[in-house]
């Protein structure tokens, strides 16, 4: 953590600008050699101009003026203090801050933001919360995948991803249906969101590569996917990949696939094995 002073450098400022103003130099100027000098320290155009009209009347002592009011001094220990609060509870409020170290919210805002460079961010809601084992395997399985990217020569043309989702029936009203006669001025009919039929279709097996989807199976109503219903998908794989995508099975598929149970049953992997597909390692769950 950097150190942070208990003065301002203000002072400091003012007789850089007496100086330069000395030398009989433009305020543009002051201000182009103060803000390579000072870095980031240095003084807003507007300001070096009020120093520069107060120079010219003769007005040349760089001390504070006697005013009224106690200067703000940010001391190392009460930003330490407050660094601390924060890192112990994230969620603890400016006030809370204010009334434990004894300073004021305004004081705490600007520790918070202009010293510690540090702001509040909402929560990001995930699907699911990962465990370390299934962290450690997406690690290793995004490495494996780099690696065949590395390795492996035109590793997009051979890959050939799959998903399965289910699609829902809706019998909504047309726009022509939805009419009704009302008297002018009046408000429109409103159309409520419909609900789920009892009837759904699952969309399985859905293949597709970089150029676009290949083959899309639709599992009749009522049925379950099982281990033989998910092989005679990979059989008319094989045949819509002679058809629409030629000379894609001599270079060698590689096939990503999720792993669910019928995917990776006995019988499925051995017609992977008969059709010549290399299994490419999924990512267990998606954190986003």
């Amino acid at each position: 953590m950097a150190e942070y002073k208990a003065i301002s450098t203000a002072n400091e400022s003012s007789r850089l600008e007496q100086f330069l103003f000395l030398q009989g130099k433009s305020v543009s100027n002051i201000h182009d050699d103060m803000s390579q000098t000072l870095w980031n320290q240095y003084p807003l155009y507007s300001t070096v101009k009020n120093w520069v009209a107060k120079f010219k009347m003769g007005h040349l002592s760089t001390n504070d003026e006697e005013h009224l009011g106690q200067p703000r001094v940010i001391v190392l220990e009460k930003v330490d203090a407050l660094h601390n609060l924060i890192l112990e509870n994230c969620r603890i409020s400016a006030k809370g801050i204010a009334n434990i170290i004894g300073i004021s919210c305004e004081l705490v805002f600007v520790i918070i933001h202009k010293h510690l460079n540090m702001k509040k961010l909402s929560a990001k809601w995930v699907p699911k919360c990962l465990t370390t084992d299934q962290k450690s395997m997406r690690v290793k399985t995004s490495s494996f995948i780099c690696q065949h990217f590395k390795t492996i020569m035109n590793f997009l043309d051979q890959l050939v991803s799959m998903y399965e989702t289910w699609i829902y029936l809706y019998d909504p009203d047309t726009e022509e249906q939805s009419e009704e006669g009302r008297h002018s001025g009046s408000p429109g009919p409103k159309m409520f969101k419909v609900q789920k039929l009892a009837t759904k279709v699952m969309m399985t097996s859905v293949f597709w590569d970089k150029k676009g989807i290949m083959l899309v199976n639709y599992l009749q109503n009522g049925s379950t996917i099982i281990s033989r219903y998910y092989i005679e998908c990979l059989d008319q794989l094989k045949a819509t990949l002679k058809a629409k995508r030629s000379g894609k099975l001599c270079k060698g598929i590689l096939s990503l696939q999720y792993n669910a149970s019928t995917h990776t049953a006995q019988a499925t992997m051995a017609k992977l094995g008969e059709l010549g597909f290399q299994l490419v390692d999924h990512l267990p769950y998606s954190p986003d």
